[in-house]
């Protein structure tokens, strides 16, 4: 490498620290990267990449205007890189030699905190990962707001079903882990910016660690000590964010455990097969039941509806008591209407919080919590009307008076995003900076008094006097009117058309004037800091305030849906009942599909399932006919109830569901190596293995991807497993008719099918489930209406009829055989096997 430059030389010394990141250098107006960041910069964000120096010592460059960096650091963070700001941490004018920089923030997939940057409906988690024995801790962080959650999982099937639920952004992994996170988790693994630490965090380390950065004695404050494999992760957080953010972190001011054993399970395989926040097949928002039910009016509230639909609850008191509040909300419209009227003019006050605390929130923010605490006077009134008490919270809460005089009196109506520029503060709030606001303002009219002065003592009407940055004020007069010139004017400037002057009397008051603004500018970012620190010490008691807010606006879009869509109060059974174990819904409908076909168009279906007779039901019919919408809307009403809400049906009697597990549709995953079949056989012996007798069981079209002979007898013996052991309630889809037998031999087994109409060689599906097995399954006249060559469904009714008449004539043949028969063909075997 050539001789450096002192700039060179210190880029690089900061560099050295931040290898894993792309150093943004601040020069001037621009950051500039060198070398591999501005090889990969440039490739990445489609930069000119241009250099320094000879071919052989050449120095990649590129560089990007500072006031555009948010758009682009966004697109590499989109791309999972961390960038690294380095900004001047000194004046220019003072520096003696090379500026003084330094690295003020590392922003990372998973502590971006910018409004800009961030999803509106989505949280932004942080995840962190450690191990001890055969435990795994887990600790998740949303940096914006402030949420810190903390469990522990006994197995890895259930640390990536966690993970896969939450859907970070960013994960650490210890060192410990690194190799078997990858080999046991290459979906998630690879998607997902990771980020390896070395795991020193033993349980009296990450002990102190946790109790110095809460400030409390004891982390029994926080009720952690039942989650205490997971104190590391919690600890090895904290530590990226301190490095990463460079700022306080006070917004994080308290940390929740939770365990998974309080929420109903639902794997990945089951939240992507119910589609409950994306559809399958092109991962939209659009299709999916989240898409139905969420028609809040805040962005806290939409993320919030979203928590709840992957965590439904256990708890019938806690459910009761979201299903009261939709229920006031849902039968009294004015108070619905008039609370929304209110909440749709709610700010994000979660986020502004956040920045608020960690001191990155610019005028714009304080505005717009100042707005948002205007309403509370209205919204509080409200919720004295209210009788359930999850609506009462509001009441409860402070009414933050004195944070909304400080901002009013404070901070200009409608401040510049810009906070080093001016125009933050009001006029009155402080009276040093309205003495030197005055000095600025007298000094620029008197600089538009000397424009008028100048034009009547030289005669010059075209004379005006401007400014610039680099040149400060100046008479300017065209060449055609030099000769009019006084003898006091200095020439400055000279361009094509006209000359620029000064006078003595005119320099002089320009200092006065820009030594005044800037200092104008420095006190009022002074004065807006000191106000920002003042609304900051009011974090815990704000962030109280956007949940609650967050909370109503949940309920209101749900009670919002469950009128518009006709929905109903599921009635949640008390555990200990005798009837405890029931599922009895009446015109029970598909919340989605319902939505996409419209109000009216969805067939109902009647829905029960007991102990005594009906706890497995075997579906039969053809394909189209329903059978999967009939047995996803019985999950989704099941896991709707569980979140607090109205369910699509008439009425609807439900038992507490502690899993729900889905086996629907079929697809390779070639990348782990796993052909449809497998993944089908991976999926059921999940099932199998972790499914209780309280679960809910969607099961589609068990043993569709090997032979007919083995597809049938897995479906059977999956079946008589479920029920004899497991004893699960189950929705089990088959075109298996044989199978059907099973229910005359097993009590609380029973059969079902989709009615269809038939008119020659055209059927009509009318989504009518009835009681009895199906007898066929239509696939020749469903291959039909999907446009199959009419030369192929011909041949294949032929092909059918043929192996009808056979299948007849071995039932024949073995009706003729006696008990002394001792050899039978496989068919034959296949067809007395119930």
């Amino acid at each position: 490498m050539p001789d450096q430059s002192p700039m060179v030389k210190q880029y690089l010394s900061i560099k050295e620290k931040h290898q894993d990141a792309i150093l943004f250098f601040r020069l001037g107006d621009f950051y500039e990267m060198f070398y591999q960041d501005a090889e990969v910069a440039s490739r990445e964000l489609d930069l000119v990449l241009t250099g320094r120096g000879q071919e052989e010592n050449r120095m990649p460059m590129c560089g990007i205007p500072f006031h555009a960096a948010d758009n682009y650091v966004a697109r590499l963070i989109d791309k999972g890189y961390k960038v690294a700001i380095c900004e001047q941490v000194e004046d220019p004018k003072l520096a003696k030699g090379v500026v003084k920089r330094e690295v003020i923030r590392i922003i990372t997939p998973g502590t971006v905190i910018e409004s800009n940057l961030l999803s509106d409906k989505t949280n932004n988690y942080l995840l962190a990962i450690t191990k001890e024995k055969n435990k795994f801790g887990l600790a998740y962080v949303d940096a914006s707001t402030g949420e810190f959650r903390v469990t522990e999982v006994d197995n890895r099937e259930k640390l990536l079903d966690e993970v896969n639920r939450i859907n970070p952004s960013e994960i650490l992994v210890s060192d410990m882990l690194e190799n078997s996170w990858k080999l046991g988790n290459r979906e998630v693994y690879s998607q997902v910016s990771h980020t390896t630490f070395q795991d020193t965090y033993d349980l009296e380390a990450s002990e102190e660690k946790l109790k110095e950065f809460f400030k409390v004695n004891s982390l029994d404050s926080f009720g952690l000590s039942s989650v205490k494999t997971a104190w590391g992760a919690a600890a090895a957080i904290l530590d990226y964010l301190k490095e990463t953010q460079k700022t306080s972190l006070d917004h994080i001011n308290q940390i929740r455990p939770y365990h998974t054993s309080q929420f109903m399970f639902i794997d990945a395989s089951t939240r992507r097969n119910l589609e409950l926040v994306q559809t399958i097949r092109d991962k939209s928002f659009r299709g999916s039941l989240l898409w139905v039910i969420d028609k809040t009016k805040t962005s806290m509230g939409s993320r919030l509806l979203r928590q709840w639909v992957l965590q439904p609850l256990l708890d019938a008191k806690k459910i009761n008591q979201r299903l009261e509040a939709v229920e006031e909300l849902f039968g009294n419209g004015m108070l619905r209407a008039e609370l929304g009227q209110e909440i749709k003019n709610i700010s994000d006050i979660e986020r502004a919080v956040g920045r608020i605390a960690s001191a990155s929130a610019n005028a714009r923010d304080l505005i717009a919590l100042k707005e948002s605490l205007r309403l509370l006077p209205k919204l509080r009134n409200l919720s004295t009307k209210v009788q359930s008490s999850m609506l009462k919270e509001l009441h409860g809460l402070p009414d933050f008076g004195d944070v909304l005089d400080l901002i009013s009196r404070s901070i200009a109506d409608d401040p510049p995003f810009v906070l080093k520029d001016g125009g933050l503060i009001k006029e009155g709030c402080n009276s040093e900076l309205d003495e030197i606001k005055k000095a600025v303002r007298e000094g620029k009219d008197w600089i538009a008094h000397l424009e008028r002065e100048e034009r009547k003592k030289t005669g010059i009407k075209s004379l005006k006097v401007g400014f610039t940055r680099v040149f400060g004020y100046y008479i300017e007069v065209t060449k055609a009117n030099l000769s009019q010139v006084p003898n006091n004017y200095i020439r400055k400037q000279t361009l094509v058309n006209c000359e620029r002057f000064i006078t003595p009397e005119l320099k002089e008051k320009e200092s006065l004037i820009l030594n005044a603004d800037e200092r104008m500018k420095e006190m009022e970012y002074k004065v807006f800091c000191e106000v920002r620190s003042k609304v900051a010490e009011h974090t815990p008691e704000l962030q109280k305030l956007a949940h609650v807010l967050a909370q109503i606006d949940v309920l209101l879009s749900l009670a919002e849906v469950a009128v518009e869509d006709r929905y109903c109060k599921p009635k949640i059974l008390n555990p200990k009942s005798e009837i405890r174990t029931r599922i009895n819904i009446i015109e029970s409908r598909h919340p989605v599909v319902e939505k996409t076909l419209g109000a009216y168009q969805f067939v109902p279906n009647k829905v029960e399932m007991d102990n005594e007779e009906s706890r497995f039901l075997l579906i039969t019919g053809p394909n189209m006919a329903g059978k999967s919408t009939y047995m996803r809307q019985i999950a989704l009403i099941s896991l709707m109830a569980q979140i607090g809400s109205f369910v699509p049906a008439k009425e609807a009697e439900l038992c507490l569901i502690d899993r729900i597990f889905t086996r629907i549709g079929a697809m390779d995953d070639i990348f782990a190596g796993q052909s449809t079949f497998m993944m089908e056989m991976t999926e059921t012996a999940n099932i199998l293995h972790n499914a209780t007798e309280k679960s809910l069981i969607v099961l589609d079209e068990i043993g569709r991807g090997t032979s007919t002979f083995d597809g049938m007898s897995i479906a059977a013996e999956v079946a008589d497993y479920i029920h004899a052991i497991i004893k699960a309630k189950t929705l089990f889809a088959t075109h298996y008719h044989e199978i059907t037998q099973l229910a005359d031999k097993h009590p609380g087994m029973k059969n079902l099918n989709v009615l269809v109409k038939e008119e020659g060689d055209h059927v009509t599906f009318l989504h009518k489930i009835v009681e009895g097995p199906a007898d066929r399954s239509y696939g020749i006249q469903v291959a039909k209406l999907a446009g199959l060559p009419k030369e192929v469904v011909q041949r294949a009714k032929e092909v059918y009829n043929t192996l009808e008449m056979v299948e007849s004539d071995l039932g024949k043949v073995k009706g003729k055989r006696g008990k002394g028969k001792k050899k039978q063909t496989r068919a034959e075997n296949q067809v007395s096997l119930f």
